[in-house]
């Protein structure tokens, strides 16, 4: 198992170099520069200011200069915020965004495996149409749409949640994380919906229903392990993607995680902050996605064998 963990993150490397290359490449080709809007700069400023941040040296040098400060856990300063870091920035924002992918996450496991269960508990019955046709509208509502829907009618026409902030009132947590997380709770129904239904078929299921088993420790100790299956590996994907699409839900609420620092670098051609926020979101996802394969190998006993032969 160790082997098998170690040629994970032996392939994660390169991933993650070209990660660096190309956003860095990509940022240094964007037209403009992040002292390009400054007013009533004299040329000898700007000048000097290129020179104080390295802008004016060759671009593979500027390169290898970042990925050596990179090495060392440093990913350079803000050139909107001078005062401070990046390393700095993303340490303040990321405390925040981390909990609401976490509760969407939760969310999202807890209502989508509830709702693929039941619907695979009665295939082809109303039990099963129902949630599936709800999931099918959470995949395709995005979640710039689905968070203005929830906010005219819980917000709104009910008044029952706070619209917007984030942890300044009673609630206020329930309506970006159920926009955030709907559309992977969509997928996890119909994940477990399927894995349910493969499981239920098998022979053992017959067995223990024949041995007179209530109805409820067959789902519970013999078909959930395997039907959750391809949950387990969804769930590695779905992390990464519920901390890159909170920048939207965060925007929407007006939540002060690192999806705001992000759209302002985006704007301000902030380069060490792109830079920044999207190797440590690469990092996230390549970490996630470790996890992911290690829990399904543990799930499956024949992937388990297969890595240990290895």
């Amino acid at each position: 198992m160790l082997g098998f963990i170690f040629k994970r993150v032996l392939a994660a490397i390169p991933v993650l170099f070209l990660v660096i290359l190309i956003t860095f490449v990509l940022v240094r080709l964007a037209p403009g520069g992040p002292f390009d809007e400054e007013r009533n700069v004299p040329p000898q400023v700007l000048e000097n200011l290129n020179k104080r941040y390295h802008l004016d040296d060759p671009i593979h040098v500027q390169f290898f200069d970042y990925l050596g400060n990179l090495l060392q856990g440093d990913f350079g300063p803000s050139y909107k915020y001078p005062n401070r870091s990046v390393t700095e920035i993303i340490s303040s924002g990321v405390p925040v965004t981390m909990e609401l992918g976490f509760y969407a996450l939760i969310f999202a496991v807890f209502a989508g495996s509830l709702a693929g269960i039941f619907a695979a508990l009665k295939p082809n019955s109303w039990r099963d149409y129902t949630p599936m046709s709800i999931a099918m509208i959470g995949i395709c509502v995005p979640s710039f749409v689905m968070g203005p829907i929830l906010v005219l009618i819980f917000g709104i026409w009910l008044n029952w949640l706070p619209v917007a902030g984030w942890g300044y009132a009673a609630y206020d947590k329930i309506i970006p994380t159920i926009t955030l997380g709907a559309t992977y709770a969509a997928y996890v129904a119909r994940l477990t919906r399927g894995g349910m239904l493969e499981v239920l078929s098998q022979d053992y299921i017959r067995t223990a229903r024949a041995k007179g088993l209530p109805e409820w420790k067959v789902i519970l100790f013999h078909a959930l392990r395997g039907g959750i299956a391809p949950v387990v590996a969804f769930l590695g994907p779905a992390a990464a993607g519920l901390l890159s699409g909170s920048f939207v839900v965060e925007t929407i609420f007006q939540i002060p995680g690192i999806g705001r620092f992000f759209l302002q670098a985006a704007f301000n051609r902030d380069y060490t902050m792109i830079l920044g926020t999207t190797v440590f979101f690469a990092g996230l996802i390549i970490s996630f996605n470790l996890i992911t394969d290690i829990v399904t190998v543990w799930l499956n006993p024949k992937l388990r064998k297969d890595a240990f032969e290895k």
